[in-house]
């Protein structure tokens, strides 16, 4: 295979796209459900709290079951797993599209898509697209699919807001149900990764689940990635449910949420492969590093004053340029270091950090709102977080970065 990137490219390029198709919807319709917030739980007659433990319950099923699907894809294939979590996902949605109560509502966009999410989200769909390509291609291409995967938002949003102020919330979940289908037939044609040879073991012995966990923490830089994981999914998620309730409160067009959410998406996709590209060239975790530091500026530059729908635009465009672009940085970081064939497991081990995270963002808000009735705190937390996590993984690569010998 050439050395050259986009040589090194085409002839995966069948996988690359159903993974980049999966990862597209699983993360677009997910991170568009805070969309349903205000009507749902109108119609319902439930709390935002309520509404937000389903999201939190969502978040930590993710997190706590990713690192078994990473484990279980090395005996079963990516097929398998990534198939029967597209079947999960649709069905949670047709949960959501049926709810009658906080139970079901908890079990469908809840714990099954949470589920779904281990099986399809950015972990696995990354170490799918990494298999079929040269190490030098890898940065490169795990950009592509993380902003290809970044796509789903621009069209579920939108469209799902669009159905709900037409027709009504339950309709607007159909809409996702059509949605998630699509994701069946993508993870099926990303299957095809499993004809291509198993990656070699990597210098030292093929080890088992076990040591490359236990290598993996003693690896400082490792751990400490993982524990500011945390701060990624808790500004994400915070900002993903409650966004749409933060305008409607301020009085703004329930349209100007999908907006947001839908201009995420699109500078995601340019963030992406920014950073997809800048981690072929720079220290991967540093870059990392800057991106918590840079949101939480842009947390504090927006949440300081009252939005308007041009300062909400601007914000969303901000913060989607630093969206995923955290995904090539920390998959690419973890094969070049510990390999291919522990890549999943020890992704979504450090990705469990992130769902923790997540969990606090989406649980902590809704309770912050239901006893402050604002979001004050909330913001304020996240940004001071942010800033101190940002600035202790910089340090840390810093201190850790390979040293170059001098010459004799």
């Amino acid at each position: 295979m050439s050395d050259k990137p986009f040589s090194a490219l085409r002839p995966a390029l069948p996988i690359l796209i159903g993974a980049s198709v999966m990862l597209s919807l699983s993360m677009g319709l997910r991170q568009s459900l805070g969309i349903f917030l205000p009507p749902l739980t109108r119609d319902l007659g439930i709390s935002v709290s309520e509404f937000t433990i389903a999201i939190s319950v969502q978040n930590l099923a993710w997190g706590i079951l990713q690192p078994f699907a990473g484990a279980l894809i090395v005996r079963m294939g990516f097929r398998p797993m990534m198939a029967g979590g597209a079947l999960l996902y649709l069905l949670g949605m047709i949960l959501l599209a049926t709810a009658q109560g906080v139970l079901s509502l908890i079990l469908g966009a809840g714990l099954a898509v949470g589920a779904a999410l281990a099986a399809t989200g950015s972990a696995v769909a990354m170490a799918a697209a990494t298999r079929p390509v040269s190490p030098k291609a890898r940065s490169l291409t795990l950009g592509i699919v993380s902003a290809a995967g970044s796509l789903g938002a621009m069209l579920a949003a939108p469209l799902g807001q669009t159905v709900i102020q037409g027709w009504g919330w339950r309709a607007g979940a159909v809409s996702f149900v059509i949605l998630a289908a699509f994701m069946i037939p993508a993870a099926w044609y990303a299957g095809k990764v499993d004809r291509l040879p198993r990656p070699a073991p990597p210098v030292g012995g093929d080890l088992s689940a076990g040591q490359a966990l236990s290598v993996a923490m003693k690896n400082l830089p490792f751990v400490v990635m993982a524990i500011t994981y945390f701060v990624c999914g808790m500004q994400l998620v915070f900002l993903t449910t409650h966004l749409p309730t933060y305008l409607e409160l301020c009085g703004l067009d329930p349209m100007l949420s999908a907006k947001a959410l839908a201009t995420i998406g699109a500078f995601n996709a340019l963030g992406s492969l920014f950073f997809g590209w800048a981690g072929g060239r720079w220290n991967k975790l540093i870059l990392l590093g800057l991106i918590y530091v840079l949101r939480s500026l842009a947390f504090v530059w927006y949440f300081y004053a009252v939005p308007t729908p041009t300062t909400t635009l601007v914000f969303a465009a901000v913060i989607g340029f630093l969206w995923l672009g955290v995904a090539p940085l920390v998959s690419g970081w973890i094969a070049e270091t510990f390999g291919l064939r522990w890549q999943a497991m020890l992704s979504g081990v450090a990705f469990c950090l992130h769902q923790l995270g997540s969990f606090t963002g989406a649980i902590g808000g809704g309770l912050a709102y239901d006893l402050l009735h604002n979001y004050t705190l909330a913001w304020q937390v996240g940004a001071g977080i942010g800033l101190t996590a940002g600035v202790v993984q910089i340090l840390t690569a810093y201190a850790t970065r390979p040293r170059r010998l001098a010459p004799a």
